[in-house]
């Protein structure tokens, strides 16, 4: 059975007119069963009976008991038994055992004394019927009486126990995947604060550089302006010293993410820009990827924080053109608008499957576009490939 027919099957089993369907059908089986091999009034009771319970087999799988029972009574109270029966028999103890009504030793207890009680009753039956003697219990030939209730326990024994199998077989499997939910939920998660973190100690780094240089221009103005008044020397004073105060804020505020991860020159290098462009595609072709760099517009200088997040986008954008489809063609595209920065990076690769579209790489190009009031879109591109798509304003 192929995989695809397999799944239909199941999706069909697991529908709720499904017990209905199939007990509705072994009942009117039992009904021609019966019309052909007729019996008594408590055969025929208990054949219909075990078969129509079976139609609330999952909505109340304790009428499984039931089920189970009036088999037995109907086998006990004839000599041969009824093909539904058997079916029914075994369809109750596997709900039994499936659903956990009761545990399985109790079950299997249960079911045990059920076919003794069922093959002492033929035993009964045949001394009479027969005048035939019954041997003593433990006397040559008395344990072949007791071959019946041998072969019932047996059979309850392989239902109850597949249907223990199948009901710790999926509790396994939902216990499994809420396992690998929670920990995609976490690295999800980690991977969002890690890279709110790295945005929060670059941004710490821009603006305590721009928040220091407002300060010291400020206080340097007012022995370098000549002729200042008093009221504009006060008012230079206020700024840097408002500057100070601002920038002592920020440090308190951001300075904790500092967490000693990276050592030495790495936490006071330049941030890159998008002047660096040229070397990161240098990176990407000297690991195998085929890049190319078009700019159209007119270049102007940024400010830091715009430079850095087009820069980590367009970086992110190349990290998963290599990861998802390496020796693809890339082209990165940066527009210089009036007021707005374009981003556009896309390739010829086959795309990425559709878990991709949600991994922490784009949430992070996302939470950097938005950082500096931009958008970004991420998909599949008009002519095949993945296409990254930004617009930053300023």
């Amino acid at each position: 059975m192929s995989s695809s027919a397999r799944r239909r099957f199941h999706a069909w089993i697991a529908a709720p007119s499904y017990p209905w369907i199939t007990g509705g059908a072994l009942t009117a089986c039992a009904v021609v069963e019966l019309f052909a091999y007729p019996g008594s009034v408590t055969i025929a009771v208990g054949v219909l009976l075990s078969a129509a319970s079976l139609m609330w087999r999952r909505s109340c799988p304790p009428v499984a008991v039931l089920t189970v029972a009036a088999g037995l009574v109907a086998f006990a109270a004839g000599s041969s038994l009824y093909i539904c029966t058997i079916v029914s028999g075994l369809a109750g103890f596997y709900t039994l055992g499936r659903h956990r009504v009761h545990h399985p030793a109790i079950l299997l207890a249960g079911g045990v004394l059920g076919s003794v009680a069922v093959n002492l009753a033929h035993i009964a039956d045949w001394s009479r019927q027969d005048d035939l003697p019954v041997p003593a219990l433990g006397g040559p030939g008395s344990l072949g009486l007791f071959a019946e209730a041998f072969v019932l326990s047996v059979v309850l024994l392989g239902a109850v126990s597949m249907g223990d199998a199948v009901r710790s077989r999926e509790e396994t499997r939902r216990e499994r995947g809420l396992a690998q939910a929670q920990l995609i939920a976490m690295e999800r998660r980690q991977a969002a604060e890690a890279e709110r973190a790295a945005i929060a100690r670059e941004l710490h780094d821009i603006v305590s550089h721009s928040v220091s240089m407002i300060a010291v221009q400020a206080e340097s103005a007012t022995y370098t302006t000549p002729g200042l008044t008093p009221e504009a020397r006060d008012g230079f004073q206020q700024i840097a010293s408002t500057a100070r105060s601002s920038m002592a804020e920020l440090r308190r505020l951001l300075g904790v993410l500092r967490t000693g991860q990276q050592d030495g020159p790495a936490l006071t290098a330049p941030q890159p820009t998008l002047a660096h462009l040229p070397e990161l595609l240098d990176q990407h072709r000297a690991v195998g990827g085929r890049a190319e760099l078009e700019i159209t517009g007119e270049q102007v200088a940024l400010p830091a924080a715009w430079e850095l997040s087009a820069y980590r986008i367009v970086q992110e954008a190349l990290t998963n053109a290599r990861k998802h489809a390496p020796g693809a063609r890339t082209v990165v595209e940066i527009d210089y608008g009036a007021d707005r920065l374009g981003l556009r990076i896309g390739d010829d690769g086959p795309g990425p499957a559709a878990p991709v579209l949600a991994g922490h790489g784009l949430t992070g190009m996302r939470e950097r576009a938005a950082l500096v009031g931009g958008r970004l879109s991420a998909g599949p591109g008009p002519d095949g490939g993945f296409v990254v798509e930004g617009e930053l304003p300023w």
